[in-house]
């Protein structure tokens, strides 16, 4: 057998990097997408319920914090080319245990958050079916759905995400004016119920459950932001990042204002608060309840295309970082391989089995409970992913001063906002502790760090730190 020549095996090396097939539309969408998910359309039933009103405050709170995590980020990827997620400047800059503990805990999110969109799309197909035997199987069938997309090409998924994101944006404004024009008529339901800028108030208070609900209503509030980093793990394919992510992440704090903020705010003006229901989608209920039962089913799809693009983030998301973790040997060789189509396969394989085990904590009679289980975890477990950005930026400025100086796209008050950040986060875990149903689920997470501590005393020798230039053998 002839050895291969120098050019041969950087043929095959260039094979297995990851493809820059992402463009400018493709990231500003995903970036919408993964800001717009099932904690806000499906988890705001719950918010609303414990907070009413004042969980728009929340809402932006989190929003406003979480655009400072953001910029962080896009700093630090865009100061250099070659970390190719927020993985690999953890790696480099915390040392290697942080890129082993960051990737795998990232992976576990989106895997968790995915069993949370499982949950919901057994919800919606509900909405139709009322059955679970067939709201089962048409979830199943979703899920293979996505793999089958996923394994052919990233730009497809970025197609996917493209349109998935279009139907999420289109929905949540026609939904604002559909709003503004019921309250402008002085709309009444058939129940009685009128349309009116003072259900905001006239029904308890802007606060009707005082400090103790405002403050409870934060545990959904962070979940519906999961997966605002996603345009950070798009990092190595996108094909102009110094030009589309500041873009992205630029554009955070009004689709926080429009997306989160407006639409609430909107919906609440035509079904008071109190007459929302935690069980289901209140984007679904505001138009059943007030008779428009045609436009309850067009929004329960939108709703259910927007779980599936939340799904379809966790499959590519998490598939990149075992992708990310094979090539530091931090994980097995066989998810550092890419298919012929240039995508991590065993990764996505993985993902999505994974994912639809949580079809058995759908069965569950309430379907609030699993997701309020899943969704606790999976925030805590994102809260870790953010102060990791945070740590890695602080030591960044600390260690490189003058690359903060003279960066193309600083962080805004670099000295001070990470630590108001970390000390929010920290508030955030302490609010965690004071429901039942949040507490149970807070006190499980610390059981995965015991876990990877464990497996990094096992593999920290083997493991190596690389920009992916040196790649794994193809199959």
């Amino acid at each position: 057998m002839l050895p291969m020549t120098v050019e041969n095996q950087n043929s095959a090396a260039a094979e297995q990097r990851l493809r820059r097939s992402l463009s400018n539309r493709h990231i500003q969408l995903i970036a919408i997408g993964g800001a717009i998910g099932t904690g806000l359309f499906m988890g705001s039933g719950k918010s609303i319920h414990t907070a009413g009103p004042s969980i728009v405050v929340a809402y932006f709170v989190i929003g406003a914090m979480l655009f400072f995590v953001m910029r962080a980020m896009g700093e630090l990827l865009l100061h250099n080319l070659q970390w190719k997620s927020f993985q690999d400047f953890a790696a480099d800059l915390l040392g290697p245990w942080a890129g082993f503990f960051l990737g795998w805990t990232y992976w576990l999110c989106w895997v968790v958050t995915g069993m949370a969109d499982v949950i919901a799309i057994t919800s919606y197909w509900n909405f139709w079916t009322h059955d679970h035997t067939w709201a089962f199987i048409l979830t199943a069938a979703t899920l293979v759905v996505l793999l089958a997309l996923n394994l052919l090409t990233v730009r497809l998924f970025g197609e996917l995400e493209f349109w998935f994101a279009l139907i999420k944006i289109v929905a949540i404004l026609i939904l604002i004016v559909v709003a503004i024009v019921l309250v402008i008529m002085g709309f009444t339901s058939a129940n009685g119920y009128k349309a009116s800028v003072s259900n905001l108030w006239s029904h308890g208070g802007f606060a009707p459950r005082g400090w103790n609900g405002f403050f409870g209503g934060f545990q959904i509030a962070v979940f519906a932001y999961v997966g605002i980093e996603l345009v950070g793990t798009t990092s190595a394919e996108t094909a102009n990042p110094r030009k589309t992510m500041p873009k992205a992440i630029n554009a955070v704090p009004v689709r926080v204002l429009v997306f989160y903020v407006a639409a609430l705010l909107a919906m609440m003006c035509v079904t008071p608060w109190n007459l929302i229901q935690t069980d289901s989608s209140p984007f679904v209920q505001m138009f059943g309840l007030i008779g428009f039962t045609a436009a309850a089913g067009v929004m329960n799809f939108v709703v259910l295309t927007s779980a599936a693009s939340s799904a379809n983030s966790g499959v590519y998301s998490t598939s990149r970082m075992l992708y990310g973790l094979a090539h530091k040997g931090m994980a097995s060789r066989a998810f550092g391989k890419l298919s012929r189509h240039g995508v991590p396969g065993w990764g996505l394989f993985c993902t999505v089995i994974l994912i639809g085990s949580a079809l058995i904590l759908a069965a569950k009679d309430s379907v609030v409970e699993a997701f309020t289980l899943v969704t606790t975890v999976s925030a805590v477990l994102f809260i870790f992913v953010w102060s990791m950005i945070l740590v890695s930026h602080i030591v960044h400025v600390r260690r490189n001063p003058q690359a903060h100086a003279e960066s193309i796209y600083p962080m805004p008050g670099a000295h001070v906002m990470p630590w108001v950040v970390l000390a929010f986060f920290v508030f955030v875990i302490v609010l965690l502790t004071k429901a039942d149903d949040t507490l149970q689920a807070l006190l499980a997470t610390p059981i995965w760090f015991v876990v990877l501590g464990i497996a990094w005393a096992i593999v920290r020798r083997r493991s190596h730190h690389d920009d992916l230039e040196t790649e794994l053998p193809t199959d």
